[in-house]
């Protein structure tokens, strides 16, 4: 039997117990206010002791936000060449995989990466997405007196002058490297500025590195920081703030005095705004280490998370980028790839609830597609035709050549399976090229292995590579040669396809030739150059006109489609061309596709041809028309080499929808050349309504 006073003392005992845990709860309250973390995160070891603007420590994560509905997030990235222009279409795509707000793009860009994400966006159309371009040229003399080691270069400076570059009412922007790599919904990042207090204006992830602490190696010197100081591949800028608070001259005074004894920025950009947080910590709002996992040399992120589910933002922080040496370094790679070979034409999805205005063209579009017959035997064949395919021109880094006033580029376009074809063809053609590929997003990234892995391909900066996303079941061929024509830099192309080989002299030739028929007085003229096709695998290519003759008498060659479509080049005059001392006249003649030479501001293909069939006969038609003489080069040739049949020509010759269909559109053709032309049009009417065999 217990003493009489046992329950009573254990009731006080509860009851204190319950006011201790009570006020428990209370207290953590507070303290999750102030430092909470997500179940997994780990906070980093030295964290420095709090300041006015709240702890240094990166895993001060709040509780989750709602993302704002609709509310219009603005996103500013520095993007200056080719390859840093690849990198922010793969940070685009996660952004747009995770995002359910409008976007607008604020891009800080040189004039090549402009006119590449110029043309891309264009052609994108992706809905509530608005693209603001700013040239980085004129922001160069406010960072270029600044010494920079990082890899990154000049531009590697230019966040520092966003609040003055960026338009004087944005009041917040998030500010993004090239090189991260979202793996959440980007409306949550915007949600923490609603936690910055009245004096923070800026929100940085802690540097995941012992870098700013200096014991790294012997000698090490860095910036000066707080702590471990801040990563900035991704910011948080209240620029309204910043501007009030007179941002530039604070960096500028900042960076003018630790260059006194500095000798130059490691980290550009960052080891400026380190040195300011140094001496103003209130101005800094510590932000979770989730968004800006770092993946540097040095890295320490596995300090950060523990469950995949934590991740918010991977950053590739390293001149290794994908190969740095982390754990998880895998399923981080993989999460970037998954939005590398991604396909964007799926991201053209729109937002659910939150009107905007369409992109430029779309409304046009989709009228155009409404009013497209489903039951229509030919309606993949109409639809193909109004399909905007993204491009992404100079895909690869590419130089062009010094301004000649007879050059001469090579056009042509070219699908994943005749890659094999690019290595010969940069043997036979040393001058300029402007080819189209028609890629889907993982055989472009096939693509740019197999050209870094090939000695002749990577050692040619003269070559620009057009990628245009695959979309839709047929070939668009003539809008593929529109691209690359569109794209080429000299006065002169020479309109080819890729599974033609030109003679090893054939590109000094063509110059030549231009310059001797004095094209560049405003002579219009197509210069013919003969076409021949060989059956053989293995073929011993002819180094000049007489050994070619050779082989064509032997039966080794034969003059291109000569069994299968001879109206197609019987007007060249073959006969004539063996005995030709100088170039020659020829009249056009119905089904006449020859391959030719021309001005650059020649007539573009029509892009209603798609497929296989007619495409290049249209557009033959379409230089007469506009009085271009037809002048066959007596010395010239190009060489068909054999492959597999396309899977558009198989479908070709065995579906007669797609043969009735192709002839819907030469009618419609028939009669756009009745509209533009009038009765100077009458011979190509009376010449193609002729009965003939299959084209």
């Amino acid at each position: 039997m217990l003493p009489r006073g046992r329950p009573r003392a254990l009731g006080a005992a509860a009851l204190l117990l319950l006011l201790l845990l009570i006020g428990f709860l209370l207290f953590r309250g507070d303290l999750d206010y102030e430092r909470p973390r997500p179940r997994g995160t780990a906070a980093f070891d030295g964290d420095p002791p709090a300041d006015p603007g709240g702890r240094n420590g990166s895993d001060c994560t709040p509780p989750r936000p709602r993302p704002p509905k609709c509310e219009l997030l603005q996103v500013a990235i520095v993007c200056a060449g080719h390859n840093s222009s690849r990198d922010v279409i793969t940070l685009v795509k996660s952004m747009l995989f995770y995002r359910k707000n409008p976007l607008h793009l604020h891009l800080v860009t040189d004039a090549v990466a402009r006119n590449i994400l110029e043309t891309l966006f264009h052609t994108w159309m992706v809905p509530a997405v608005r693209i603001s371009f700013y040239n980085a040229d004129e922001l160069k003399p406010q960072v270029s007196w600044i010494p920079n080691k990082h890899y990154s270069g000049l531009y590697g400076l230019m966040k520092l002058v966003l609040p003055s570059a960026l338009p004087p009412d944005l009041a917040r922007v998030i500010v993004l490297d090239t090189d991260v790599t979202f793996a959440s919904n980007i409306a949550e990042l915007w949600a923490l500025f609603a936690h910055f207090s009245d004096k923070q204006v800026i929100g940085l992830v802690e540097n995941q590195s012992d870098w700013y602490l200096g014991n790294l190696w012997r000698n090490h010197r860095p910036w000066p920081a707080l702590g471990r100081g801040f990563n900035t591949g991704v910011i948080l800028l209240r620029l309204d703030r910043l501007r009030r608070a007179g941002w530039e001259q604070m960096w500028k005074l900042t960076a003018t005095r630790e260059l006194l004894t500095l000798p130059a920025t490691s980290l550009a950009d960052q080891d400026i705004f380190n040195a300011i947080i140094k001496e103003h910590p209130w101005l800094v709002r510590p932000l979770p280490c989730v968004w800006n996992v770092q993946l540097s040399d040095h890295t320490l992120a596995e300090r950060c998370y523990s469950e995949a589910s934590d991740l918010k933002v991977i950053h590739w922080n390293s001149p290794k980028k994908l190969r740095v040496k982390n754990k998880h370094v895998e399923s981080f790679r993989n999460l970037y790839l998954t939005f590398l070979e991604y396909d964007g034409n799926l991201l053209r999805r729109e937002l659910f609830g939150c009107p905007r205005p369409p992109p430029p063209g779309a409304e046009q579009l989709q009228r155009a597609l409404a009013q497209l017959d489903e039951e229509d035997a030919c309606f993949e064949f109409r639809r193909q035709q109004l399909t905007v395919h993204r491009v992404h021109i100079t895909f690869l880094p590419h130089k062009p050549p010094p301004p000649q006033p007879h050059d001469v580029t090579l056009v042509a376009q070219l699908s994943m399976d005749r890659l094999q074809m690019l290595e010969a063809l940069c043997r036979h053609w040393p001058g300029p090229m402007s080819l189209a590929l028609y890629l889907t997003d993982a055989e472009a990234q096939q693509f740019l292995r197999f050209v870094e892995t090939s000695v002749v391909l990577s050692a040619r900066q003269d070559v620009a590579y057009h990628v245009v996303y695959r979309e839709g079941p047929l070939y668009p061929i003539n809008q593929l040669r529109n691209v690359a024509l569109a794209q080429a830099l000299t006065p002169y192309v020479f309109l080819s396809d890729i599974d033609f080989l030109p003679a090893y002299s054939l590109y000094d030739y063509l110059r030549a030739s231009i310059k001797q028929l004095e094209l560049g007085s405003g002579r219009k003229a197509a210069l013919v150059v003969p076409a021949f096709e060989t059956l053989h695998y293995r073929f011993s290519f002819p180094s000049s006109k007489a050994e070619l003759l050779a082989l064509l008498d032997a039966g080794s060659l034969h003059t291109f489609r000569y069994h299968e479509w001879p109206r197609g080049h019987a007007p060249t005059d073959y006969a004539r061309w063996r005995e030709a001392q100088a170039p020659y006249h020829v009249q056009w003649a119905a089904d006449y596709e020859p391959y030719v030479v021309v001005p650059r501001d020649c007539p573009r293909y029509d892009p209603r041809f798609v497929g296989f069939g007619w495409n290049k006969v249209a557009h033959v038609v379409e230089l007469d028309a506009q009085e271009y003489e037809l002048l066959v080069l007596p010395e010239a040739f190009i060489i068909h080499l054999p492959h597999a049949p396309s899977l558009d020509i198989s479908r070709f010759r065995s579906s007669p929808t797609y043969r009735d269909c192709l002839q819907a559109l030469k009618d419609e053709f028939h009669q756009d050349l009745s509209r533009h032309y009038g009765a100077a049009a009458l011979k190509y009417l009376t010449a193609l309504q002729q009965p003939r065999g299959p084209t």
